[in-house]
């Protein structure tokens, strides 16, 4: 195999599972819908039923995306808009108890890392082995 051909695997590989972890996820908010509307409504959440339906949606959708590699950049910013907010209304590390604060720390610290890597992605590049066929 040659360099491209192990980068376009490389891609397809990374695709995988970056945007599947998001999609699983997203799948998992309609599996256990009560669950995260209990949690969500725990955590202050407004409407959390919706917010559970709508978060779900950005996770799922922005997920398959990017696993596709159809309309990639587009995939990412469904998922940067649901990490951002997400994160500091749902791991807020600073207005916890201090038993609690190194578990929403992490939590926060990895939605962060996450959120770089989906505006990385937002970068105009072509998607080896992707749907979506570069433009002019």
């Amino acid at each position: 195999m040659n360099g491209n051909g192990a980068i376009a695997w490389l891609s397809l590989v990374g695709r995988i599972l970056y945007g599947g972890i998001f999609a699983f996820n997203g799948l998992n908010h309609f599996m256990k819908f009560s669950q995260m509307t209990g949690y969500a409504a725990a955590k202050g959440v407004p409407v959390p039923s919706l917010a559970v339906i709508v978060t779900g949606l950005l996770l799922l959708v922005g997920g398959l995306m990017i696993v596709f590699g159809w309309k990639v950049r587009l995939g990412a910013a469904l998922i940067a808009i649901f990490l951002l907010p997400t994160s500091f209304m749902m791991h807020n590390f600073w207005a916890v108890p201090a038993e609690q604060q190194m578990g929403e720390m992490i939590n926060f610290m990895k939605n962060m890392m996450l959120l770089g890597a989906a505006l990385m992605i937002m970068v105009p590049t072509h998607w080896p082995k992707a749907l979506e066929k570069p433009g002019p």
